[in-house]
């Protein structure tokens, strides 16, 4: 059962090239759930400089079109623990749940630059309104090896937020970013371009993101490094990691299910450059216990 209903307006912009909500969007809307509840309770001062977003885990169950009509999401308080929560979200458009979504957050000292522990009181309001979650199907344990598609790219401006470094929501774009340059032939067409004139849609049904460091202001460029794990008749599971060339530090890790699929959505096989690319830049399986 939720313990909060946010309703969230859809603006023209938030749709993409193939005309529905682009999916780095719906992590936007979770976020502006969660700023609403955070707002109508005793907890908003956390809001201020105390609240670190170090995980994500999104479901696309269907393509969100534009509407004037806001879209409803319910959120949910996971577990909580002495410094962290878990929420949980359902996305509704015209009562159809249209993706599902979980953020694990972290209270965060910034001006000491490190996690703090909840008082009494800040847990006591986020333990009471907590229930179970449904946990997310696992995608596999991948990582980037050597064989990797990389794309560098700079932080604008407008990527940070109020703390000072780029919004948790803005990761969604770079990786997506590094996602449609994927190609194995760089002087051929355009992949997206070729996809869209055989009416062919590239969907994204999942996305998680761990955020291991802050990504800041800078003029030297950071980098996504992608690869491609799992492949299936109509998708894959890409892998990719946001790395400092200063210092090698990895500072974000993605998995994203991508699905091929034709003008009404239904699933198609894979066209043959995405296998050619799987070929080219293989992710690394990691063993399971």
């Amino acid at each position: 059962m939720s313990s909060y209903t946010a309703t969230v307006g859809l603006r023209w912009v938030d749709l993409d090239a193939q005309g529905h909500v682009n999916n780095a969007v719906i992590a936007d809307y979770l976020q502006e759930a969660r700023v609403e509840w955070l707002l109508a309770g005793p907890n908003a001062h956390l809001l201020g400089d105390s609240t670190m977003v170090v995980g994500h885990q999104i479901e696309y169950l269907a393509p969100i079109g534009f509407s004037t009509t806001p879209m409803k999401i319910e959120l949910s308080v996971g577990p909580v623990g002495a410094s962290r929560f878990v929420l949980g979200y359902s996305v509704l458009q015209d009562g159809r749940e249209v993706a599902r979504g979980r953020s694990t957050l972290c209270l965060f000292d910034y001006r000491a630059n490190r996690v703090r522990r909840m008082t009494g009181a800040e847990r006591g309001w986020f333990a009471a309104q907590s229930v179970e979650l449904e946990p997310f199907p696992p995608l596999g344990r991948w990582h980037v090896g050597e064989q990797a598609f990389d794309f560098p790219f700079t932080v604008r401006w407008s990527d940070l937020d109020s703390y000072g470094h780029v919004n948790n929501v803005r990761v969604f774009d770079y990786i997506a970013e590094a996602r449609v340059r994927m190609s194995p032939d760089p002087d051929g067409p355009h992949r997206m371009a070729v996809a869209a004139e055989d009416g062919m849609l590239w969907m994204v049904a999942r996305q998680d993101v761990d955020y291991l460091g802050q990504i800041l202001l800078r003029p030297e460029p950071y980098l996504v490094r992608t690869a491609i794990g799992r492949v299936g008749r109509s998708s894959m599971t890409t892998i990719a990691e946001i790395v400092d060339p200063l210092d090698s530090r990895v500072l974000v890790r993605t998995r994203t299910v991508v699905v091929a699929g034709d003008a009404n959505a239904r699933p198609v096989p894979l066209p043959p450059i995405m296998l050619a690319a799987a070929e080219r830049w293989p992710a690394v399986a990691e063993a399971t216990r």
